[in-house]
């Protein structure tokens, strides 16, 4: 049987017109109100949207970042977006809704458990940003036997040929051996598996990548990183493949100050609940 996300395309293609997608963060501004805009925008849209706020939204923009301090400000909770899910499909259960967050939420809350909530919740779609394929691939199978939609996004940084032109350009400017190392899954890269741990047993002399966190562990491990996209490594990192042979060792005082700018873009639950994170990152101009 066609779920019902795929039953939504199929709609809008008979009627030849592109679906209608909508977007919103649960439990902006309250959790009452949150339900009640999810309901609105459910009259005209052919698929919903429901957001996890989290503290830490890198995959997201200004906008959603927002929205997402907001709910979390008034002190929303996972269980409480399943809650909004559950009280929208018990009046709308042939629209769609697919939840969308990140998969170090999942993780801590648990696997199974998370799929289960999503199933007395009626949620027909997950959407998490990111767990890219292959590492998605066990906790799709899961997803497909609890008959939810795991939805795959494509992202130019999974492109094989992209790869390809990155290793023919570093190949224009050095000799250097070239090896390509396939990032673990989150919780599984500690000791042995990390990062820094790798770049110090092999004795990496510089990192590229795309646009990941590994440029940030690779600079404060003291091995120089080249990045292809904005990071928020840009200001020690280096975005020309042509100076693979003269890379950036920025000075220890820059690379503290750096580090420093990093930790004040960090917070946890409490600090973003009681404003102290706006107070801090006002006052250093962070925002």
């Amino acid at each position: 049987m066609s779920s019902l996300i795929n039953q939504a395309f199929q709609n809008a293609k008979s009627e030849n017109r592109p679906a209608l997608l909508t977007y919103t963060v649960a439990g902006d501004n309250t959790k009452k109100r949150s339900l009640e805009i999810l309901k609105s925008i459910s009259n005209y849209a052919d698929i919903c949207e429901l957001g996890f706020p989290h503290n830490t939204p890198i995959a997201d923009g200004g906008q959603i970042q927002t929205s997402a301090y907001r709910a979390i400000k008034n002190g929303i909770k996972i269980n409480d977006v399943f809650s909004i899910a559950k009280d929208f499909k018990s009046k709308k259960k042939n629209k769609p809704i697919i939840l969308m967050g990140y998969y170090n939420m999942i993780f801590q809350y648990n696997e199974n458990k998370f799929l289960e909530k999503c199933k007395k919740s009626k949620v027909d779609g997950l959407i998490v940003v990111d767990l890219p394929y292959p590492e998605n691939k066990k906790f799709a199978s899961k997803c497909k036997k609890s008959k939810i939609d795991f939805i795959q996004l494509i992202s130019p940084t999974t492109s094989k040929l992209r790869s390809k032109k990155t290793i023919k350009k570093l190949k224009q400017h050095t000799d250097r051996e070239i090896i390509i190392r396939d990032k673990e899954k989150r919780h599984a890269r500690v000791g042995a598996n990390s990062v820094p741990w790798y770049l110090i047993k092999e004795g990496i002399y510089a990192l590229v990548t795309y646009q990941s966190i590994a440029a940030i562990e690779a600079i404060c491990t003291g091995v120089p990183a080249f990045t292809e996209e904005l990071t928020a490594a840009d200001s020690v990192a280096c975005n020309d493949l042509s100076k693979i042979e003269s890379p950036n060792y920025a000075p220890k005082e820059q690379v503290k100050e750096w580090q420093h700018w990093l930790a004040y873009c960090q917070y946890h639950f409490k600090e973003m609940q009681s404003g102290e994170a706006v107070r801090i990152m006002k006052e250093y101009g962070l925002m």
